[in-house]
């Protein structure tokens, strides 16, 4: 079932455990279809039958859905340690969803998703889990653990992020993830949700701000970079001609503009930095990964096995 088709299933995030594990579900029954079906065998729960071992511990009942085999894993644990870091700055509560809307389409309920989605898969996996929440303040720190309530007391946070959105909040992205840095002490898989809009990317702060996210990988971290932001106005810049106010989500700035007047040059500078970000993240061990609301989870999970995938 796609998303866009649990709308009358699912309407608001008070659903949030039970739609990202639909997300999961849905992902891991496609998984044998698709390139990445050799994956599979990253679950806690099964591992690929291999030939001459026992048939005791094979689940047939996925052999029928599957036409593959795999046994059931019983006690095996994968150890991986994730660190989710969501970026809770005014402008990713950005685009204003409408009342007929559904919550993940705009960037900070997309991430959110996301991180229930990532949060499913791992609690799956018998991994660990920590959170970090930051905008002007440190807002939330959740260390990494796998327990039915530290899952349970994310889910609650991130529930609330959704729910008491704050306004006009700026954002500190270098001063807090040095400090996030510093808490993650074991060798963990640092995965930040954030739309990059921040007074850092600017002149010569940018290095600033790129040192903040080399300073995640230290102690051997791999870091995943997910890029969130809205296609249609932040990329594309769709909007008719008609005179409009554009406001600072962040510092509530004002200016009256003709979107036609700035749409070339706008597009060129939004250009320019995405291939700022994508080279300097390569240049220094980073994957990042631009991803719109508009899109599915299938990137946020694939890149997530991948990256697991070369971390071991």
């Amino acid at each position: 079932m796609k998303l866009e088709e649990q709308k009358e299933v699912i309407s608001g995030f008070k659903h949030l455990e039970l739609l990202a594990n639909q997300v999961v579900e849905g992902f891991i029954s496609g998984m044998h279809k698709s390139p990445f079906h050799g994956f599979s065998a990253e679950f806690a729960e099964h591992k690929v039958y291999n030939s001459g071992e026992s048939t005791k511990h094979i689940d047939w009942k996925l052999f029928a859905k599957t036409d593959r085999l795999y046994t059931k894993k019983y006690e095996e644990e994968t150890n991986l340690r994730c660190h989710l870091i969501i970026d809770n700055s005014s402008s990713m509560h950005y685009p204003k969803l409408k009342k007929e809307e559904l919550f993940f389409h705009n960037k900070i309920g997309f991430s959110v998703l996301a991180s229930a989605v990532l949060m499913n898969l791992l609690k799956k996996q018998r991994d660990a889990v920590g959170l970090s929440v930051y905008s002007d303040t440190y807002e939330y720190y959740a260390p990494e653990k796998g327990s039915d309530r530290h899952h349970r007391m994310i889910l609650n946070k991130l529930e609330d992020l959704l729910e008491n959105p704050k306004q006009t909040k700026s954002t500190d992205t270098v001063t807090f993830l040095h400090l996030i840095a510093e808490k993650i002490h074991r060798r963990s898989m640092i995965v930040l949700f954030t739309d990059m809009f921040h007074p850092e990317t600017s002149g010569a702060n940018t290095e600033a701000l790129f040192n903040a996210l080399q300073h995640l990988k230290h102690n051997k971290h791999k870091v995943v970079v997910f890029h969130v932001f809205d296609k249609k106005t932040e990329i594309d810049f769709k909007f008719d001609n008609a005179p409009r106010k554009f406001i600072d989500l962040e510092t509530g700035e004002e200016i009256n503009i003709f979107a036609d007047t700035i749409k070339e040059a706008y597009e060129g500078k939004v250009n320019d930095y995405f291939k700022l970000l994508a080279m300097t993240c390569a240049q220094n061990g980073i994957k990042y990964v631009p991803v719109a609301v508009e899109d599915n989870f299938e990137k946020i999970l694939t890149t997530y096995l991948v990256e697991k995938q070369m971390f071991g």
